[in-house]
């Protein structure tokens, strides 16, 4: 897809006792750390996300479980199914993005490039087509 947004695929150690992978801002990430949460335990059927951010940028990885990252630019709709731990979706600023198709038991971890704000939130799909236009 266009517009910056990146499947990453992350450092893999192979262990016979165990698989590790790493996550280091400025490296494997195009930005610093500032935030991390975690959703998991989402009913079938129910969709997470479904908002743009005006500065924010993430990465969006399945610990646990499947689920797809919806992310849509103003014009095109791209879907990318996640199910692997060492691979993400890196999602810049001025996308629309959402989360659904959760696996049971699904873990989604997202790292953020900024702290919280609830005024980084575009939560209306017309007004991010809306801003997007006027970049």
């Amino acid at each position: 897809m266009k517009n910056g947004v990146e499947i990453i695929n992350l450092p893999k150690i192979l262990d016979p006792r165990g698989n590790l992978s790493i996550i280091e801002s400025e490296v494997h990430i195009p930005f610093k750390i500032r935030r991390t949460y975690w959703i998991y335990d989402v009913p079938g059927g129910d969709v997470r996300g479904g908002h743009a951010y005006r500065d924010n940028e993430e990465f969006v990885v399945a610990l646990s479980g499947s689920f797809d990252v919806v992310v849509h630019d103003g014009v095109e709709e791209v879907r990318y199914h996640l199910n692997r731990s060492y691979n993400g979706v890196f999602i810049p600023k001025m996308m629309w993005r959402s989360l659904d198709n959760f696996s049971t038991n699904s873990l989604a971890m997202i790292l953020s490039s900024t702290d919280y704000s609830a005024s980084d939130y575009i939560r209306d799909f017309d007004d991010f087509k809306r801003e997007k236009n006027n970049e």
